[in-house]
């Protein structure tokens, strides 16, 4: 084998690893630690077969995005995918999507982990410093990596995942002799409970907004993208599962619903475990998956940004993307928080319009101009249907529980 060609496929080997663990990543962030909660009341079975239902569905449409992207150029997102497919209008709803939903959620990341950064430094460091510091620290480091490329955000979220995994590995060596098989055989409390677990559940599992920067990382090779995206969904479906046998099998199902939130319950676990370093475990898991999560979604709208606005790779035009990316999530959450809160109470909604309705949408409209031509994901219209009205489902849960008809947890 000639040199060139083995040191090629040792840099896809590479970048394919590592466009796994940007997927799971993005995937596993702190809302994995809601999903206990969320489930409370179903019992483990209900619960698992949800959380397989709802990874089915997300991965599914992760590779109806790789079908389209293998009609369009290397660097293309969802603004360029959407405008040839559905034309202005649907530009412009997924150009609104993309924008609300990762607006929120970096927001969100920046004030929550910039108070948990500022935290941590006056306590390690005996400082006084204002929360407002943390936040600005947070987003100029997580801004700096995105925008020097997607290889530093790999070498950084390998490192971050890697240490993220060690600590779940504790976590449920602490856990796992609490585990009681009668827990786990409950039966749900009440059937409802699960249109109030299906948007937490959804949310779990939001990955596919980093999946055009995974395109340009990797490039348009199809049989290796399939790879990455469905072992790259399924290893937080894996974790999920065991954090699901963990901590429906320590606590009953009337316990978990009784818990006062997530420090109730992560307090009520520590004190089963008789073990106060639960809570650490829980504690330092909580900031790497922020800032895992943080990396992939900001590095999801900074590749969103430079094909819209049609920006190069070159270092003034790195940085201008990097400004429209990073300044207005920064700027809500020092001056507007309440804006964001409010805007993450509309997250399921924006999140299945990005994944689910507009991957769909777009797929049927090339398949009925370009029918049977190169990769086609199994399922035909009947597939593209029934994930559409898995969608309509979740919007459903996202209103009653907005409307106040269903309960809002997790």
């Amino acid at each position: 084998m000639p040199l060139t060609k083995f040191k090629g496929q040792k840099v896809l080997k590479n970048k394919t690893i590592g466009s796994m663990l940007i997927v799971a990543g993005t995937t596993i962030g702190a809302g994995m630690l809601a999903l206990p909660i969320a489930s409370a009341g179903l019992g483990f079975t209900t619960a698992l077969s949800l959380i397989l239902l709802i990874w089915f569905l997300m991965t599914y449409t992760a590779l109806l995005m790789l079908e389209l992207h293998q009609y369009a150029d290397r660097d293309a997102t969802l603004n360029t995918l959407a405008k040839s497919w559905l034309g202005k209008r649907g530009q412009w709803v997924a150009n609104f999507s993309v924008m609300f939903l990762f607006y929120a959620l970096c927001a969100a990341y920046i004030a929550g982990g910039g108070a948990q950064l500022q935290e941590k430094l006056n306590n390690g460091l005996s400082l006084s410093l204002a929360p407002q510091v943390g936040s600005v620290i947070l987003a100029v480091v997580i801004g700096t990596v995105v925008t020097l490329g997607t290889s530093k955000v790999d070498k950084l979220n390998r490192v971050l995942f890697t240490i993220k995994v060690c600590v779940l590995a504790s976590l449920f060596y602490m856990l796992t002799p609490y585990v009681h098989g009668q827990h786990l055989l409950e039966m749900p409390i009440e059937q409802g409970l699960i249109l109030s677990a299906i948007p937490v559940v959804f949310t779990s599992f939001g990955f596919h907004g980093s999946i055009p920067s995974i395109v340009k990382y990797v490039g348009l090779d199809i049989k290796t993208l399939r790879r990455v995206m469905v072992a790259g969904a399924a290893l937080p479906l894996v974790i999920y599962i065991f954090w699901q046998l963990l901590s429906q099998g320590i606590m009953s199902q009337n316990d978990l619903m009784q818990s006062q939130g997530l420090s109730g319950f992560v307090s009520s676990v520590a004190s089963i475990a008789h073990n106060p370093h639960v809570a650490t475990a829980v504690n330092v898991f909580a900031d790497l998956a922020l800032a895992t999560s943080f990396l992939g979604v900001s590095l999801g709208l900074f590749d969103f940004f430079a094909d819209a606005f049609k920006k190069g790779d070159g270092s003034k035009d790195r940085i201008k993307t990097a400004l429209i990316t990073f300044v207005p999530p920064l700027g809500f959450a020092l001056f507007y928080p309440q804006g964001f809160i409010m805007a993450l109470g509309y997250a399921a909604i924006a999140l299945v319009i990005l994944a689910v309705f507009l991957p769909v949408a777009m797929v049927y409209k090339q398949r009925r101009s370009q029918p049977e031509t190169g990769y086609q994901v199994k399922g035909g219209n009947v597939g593209l249907a029934l994930a559409a009205l898995f969608g309509v489902l979740i919007i459903s849960a996202q209103g009653l529980q907005m409307a106040g008809v269903i309960p809002a947890i997790g």
